[in-house]
This record gives structure tokens, sequence and C-alpha cells, in this order.
């Protein structure tokens, strides 16, 4: 079996308080890029071992599959002797979900695989064990996260614009960002306030704390917020993915271009399309 396990963007990120357990309250909004997504191919084999080329990601029970799949069999009380060869697609550090997406995809083919039958709200609650935004990714669809982001609620979004990504080479760690949130302060110059666009208000709390570190970071959402392509500009999650919202007639190629001359030419990009 092959599965794809789509990234996300937030396309509005709230944080109000940090909660006596050591989580920060927070509303976000998530909408999932079909067209960005690691691949999961699961083979039959005599014991359970995972595979992944890309440099810098583990294959011991530390990666999240790994970790997924242990749980699975502990609460499932199914053996699940699989090789799992991982394929790396959507980058990490990003603010776009990667690990966390490979995780819930891993509970949703083994359920199938294994024909546990396990109901979507129970592999929720197993996967809000590995962490807080992975049950997001069970959804399969625009929803709202709210909590420490453990309590989902899907809704219909009719999002057809395209939008433009941009990661530079260096990632940001999420528990560092969230950490940094309540005392950080704003660059004077850079735009933070809230941008409608149709129906929907795109902001991000997190940009104050991770543009206050990584001024780059910053200056790459102002210079998008000024070109003629883009209706709106923000950062995913935490970082370190700035994405453009495009104006429908945009030309993506001569945008994609524009910024990588002017800005940094080692920037990974991908245009996600719905």
């Amino acid at each position: 079996m092959t599965i794809h396990a789509p990234a996300k963007i937030n396309l509005s990120l709230g944080i109000t308080r940090k909660r006596e357990d050591g989580f920060h309250e927070l509303e976000t909004l998530v909408l999932p890029l079909p067209t960005l997504a690691d691949d999961l191919v699961f083979e039959p084999a005599g014991g359970f071992s995972l595979l992944c080329e890309t440099p810098g990601v583990p294959t011991d029970e530390t990666n999240l599959v790994s970790r997924a799949l242990r749980l699975f069999e502990e609460k499932s009380n199914h053996s699940c002797n699989f090789r799992v060869t991982l394929v790396k697609n959507i980058p990490h550090g990003a603010g776009l979900g990667g690990g966390s997406a490979d995780a819930a995809y891993t509970f949703l083919a083994l359920n199938e695989l294994t024909g546990a039958g396990i109901p979507t709200e129970t592999l929720a609650t197993w996967a809000a064990e590995l962490g807080s935004d992975i049950p997001l990714f069970l959804c399969q669809s625009p929803c709202w996260c709210r909590g420490r982001g453990e309590i989902i609620e899907p809704i219909q979004l009719d999002w057809t614009r395209r939008i433009l990504l941009f990661k530079p080479s260096f990632d940001i760690p999420t528990p560092w960002a969230y950490s940094q949130w309540k005392d950080s302060r704003e660059i004077q110059g850079i735009s933070y306030f809230p941008q409608e666009l149709g129906k929907q208000t795109l902001f991000n709390d997190l940009e104050r704390p991770v543009f206050e570190k990584h001024r780059f970071l910053a200056e790459l959402k102002q210079f998008l917020l000024e070109q003629p392509e883009t209706d709106a500009a923000m950062m995913s999650g935490s970082g370190s993915t700035i994405f453009a919202v495009l104006k429908a007639d945009a030309d993506t190629e001569l945008l994609r271009n524009r910024t990588l001359s002017e800005m940094d030419p080692t920037l990974w990009s991908h245009l996600a399309t719905f």
C-alpha cells in the first residue's frame, strides 16, 4: 500500500495564553495542501522496519512513523509487521506539519491494513498522545483547531486560491517559537496586521517571536506583500515557511524567479494548487 500524507498551512494562528499544563491555548485554521505530500509505502515483512533516504531523518524508534506504529500495536492488539519506506517531499522544520502528517497517515494505513476498524475519533485520541497537531491530519479536510490543538472541528472551506511557498535552509523548532511568544516584540517596518481575504482573516501570532530572531523571514514576508502578483503573505505555523496567496492572473514563475533573485537563490519553493 502506498499512502500520501499531505502537508498543511495555517491560514490563521492565534494564541491567547499559556496554560497551566505548559502548552499554549490557541485557535488556528488549517488548510491541507494536496499537491505537497510525503509518500509512505507499506509492505508485509517479518517485522517492522523504517527506511528513508532523506539525510537527517531518523529511521529508529524516535521517528513519528515508528512511534505511531508502536502505539497502534499497543492500543489495538494487532501486530504490524511491515517494512515502511518514507519518501520525504515536505521539508523538515518548515511549519508544514510533515512529521505529524506522516504519523497520522500511518495510523490510517495500519487501521486499513490490519482490518482493525478503529473509529477515527479513537485514532485521534491515540494520536494526541504523540503530538498536539497529529489528530488534525486524520480529518483530511480544512479544520479549526483549538485548545492546545487537540480540539478539532472539520469545516467546509471552498478554497481555490493558488499559494506559493518559500522556505530558507534553516528550520524553526516549534517548542522554541511558542516559548518566546509572550515576551517577543514587533520589528518596526514589518506588517503584522491581519489580512482580509474574502471571508478569511489571515494572521499568525508566532510571527512576532520568530521574526525577532530571524529577520530574514520578516523581510521575505514584507517583500512578498509588496509584489504585484500577491494578495496576502504570512508565515505558516512556527515557520520557517513563508507563503504568498496569489492573484488569479498572477504569473507564478515570474514571482518565483524574482523572489529567488532578490531574496535568496537557495530558497525551496512549491506552488500549491487546489
